[in-house]
C-alpha cells in the first residue's frame, strides 16, 4: 500500500525552489536523496502503465538539469525491473552535472543504451525507438524553463510528439509549457499524464495547459511536509 499524499495548493516555480532550498540547506535532506526520490515515484508510476513491463520499450527524453537527472533515475530503476529502456540524450554529456551528472555516470556505469540525439545518427536512432515505444518520457526542461524549447529539445519534443504508439508521460511539466503563466510554447511536449513533483503548478488552472498535460498525479519526492503550503494541517497526526 502507498503512503498517501493528499495535493495542496498549487505553487510558483519560485515556491518550488525555495522549497528545494529550505529542504537541502536548511533540512540537510541532501538534492540526491530529492532525486532519488521523484525519479522512483515517475518510475513506479511508468511501470504502473505497462501491460507486459518485459516485453516493452520505454524511450526516455533527457536534458542536462535536474528534470534530466530525475529521468537518468527512472531509467535505472525501470532497468533494474526488467523493461527495455533507451535514453535519448539532448545535450552533450560532460553538461550534465551536480547530482544529474552523478546520475548520468551510473548510467553509463551500467551500460545503458544512452543515445546522443544531439548528433544526427543519434536523433534518427531515437526517430526509430520512438516509433516502437510503448512508453515516452519527458524529461528535458523543468520548471525554470522560459521560451520556446530550441534545437534538439524541440526536435525530440516533435518527434514524441508525432510517435504513433507510444503513452507521452512528462516528469513535473511537458517541456514547453510555462509552468507559472500556463502558455503553450512550439513545440510542447503534449502528454496524456503529467506526473508532477512537489505540487500543481499555478500555471496547470490554464486551458491551453490542461490540453498538454493530461492526467496530472503530483508525487511526494521526500520534502517535509510541513514546509509545504497548503499541506501543514496534514502531519498533525502522531
Amino acid at each position: 500500500m502507498a503512503i498517501p499524499y493528499p495535493p495542496g495548493e498549487a505553487l510558483t516555480c519560485r515556491q518550488i525552489r525555495e522549497l528545494d532550498v529550505l529542504a537541502i540547506e536548511h533540512v540537510g535532506i541532501p538534492g540526491m536523496v530529492l532525486m532519488e526520490n521523484a525519479g522512483r515515484g515517475v518510475a513506479e508510476f511508468v511501470y504502473d502503465k505497462l501491460t507486459d513491463p518485459r516485453s516493452s520499450s520505454v524511450l526516455i527524453m533527457c536534458g542536462a538539469g535536474n528534470n534530466g537527472g530525475d529521468g537518468f533515475v527512472v531509467a535505472r530503476h525501470l532497468r533494474n525491473a526488467g523493461v527495455r529502456v533507451v535514453v535519448a540524450l539532448a545535450a552533450a554529456r560532460a553538461r550534465s552535472q551536480g547530482d544529474a551528472g552523478l546520475n548520468l555516470r551510473i548510467l553509463e556505469r551500467l551500460d545503458a543504451d544512452l543515445r546522443d540525439a544531439f548528433e544526427p545518427a543519434g536523433l534518427e536512432a531515437v526517430r526509430v525507438e520512438a516509433e516502437e515505444a510503448d512508453i515516452i518520457v519527458d524529461a528535458l526542461l523543468g520548471t525554470g524553463s522560459k521560451g520556446a524549447p530550441r534545437g534538439t529539445m524541440a526536435e525530440l519534443i516533435a518527434l514524441a510528439n508525432a510517435a504513433p504508439r507510444a503513452r507521452r508521460i512528462a516528469i513535473d511539466i511537458p517541456s514547453g509549457l510555462d509552468a507559472d503563466l500556463g502558455e503553450v510554447a512550439e513545440p510542447c511536449f503534449r502528454a496524456d499524464a503529467t506526473y508532477t513533483l512537489l505540487a500543481e503548478k499555478l500555471g496547470f488552472a490554464t486551458a491551453a495547459a490542461r490540453a498538454v498535460l493530461g492526467r496530472v498525479v503530483v508525487g511526494d519526492i521526500g520534502c517535509p511536509r510541513k514546509l509545504i503550503p497548503g499541506r501543514k494541517n496534514n502531519c498533525q497526526q502522531a
